[in-house]
C-alpha cells in the first residue's frame, strides 16, 4: 500500500472486513479460535449466497459471479463458432 492511489485497489476487501467486524465479530463473544473461525465462515457463506447487496442490483455476489461466468462462456462459444 505504498504510493498514491494504492488504497483504492483494496477498497472492496477493506469494506468487506469492516462489515464483517461490525456485523459479526464485535457483536459476539467467542470462547475459542475455532468458534471464531466457524462464525466467520458462516458469515462469509451468508454474505456471498444469501445477503442481497444494493450496489449490485439487489443480487447476491454469487449470482453476479455466476452470471458473469456464463456471459464469458457464451462469448467464447461465439468466438469459436
Amino acid at each position: 500500500m505504498d504510493g498514491k492511489g494504492r488504497s483504492i485497489d483494496n477498497i472492496c476487501i477493506e469494506r468487506f472486513w469492516r462489515t464483517i467486524k461490525y456485523e459479526e465479530i464485535y457483536l459476539n463473544d467467542y470462547k475459542s479460535i475455532s468458534e471464531l473461525r466457524y462464525s466467520i465462515n458462516n458469515y462469509i457463506v451468508k454474505y456471498n449466497s444469501r445477503r442481497l447487496h444494493s450496489a449490485i442490483g439487489n443480487k447476491t455476489p454469487n449470482e453476479v459471479y455466476h452470471e458473469a461466468i456464463k456471459n464469458v462462456n457464451n462469448q467464447e462459444l461465439h468466438l469459436v463458432a
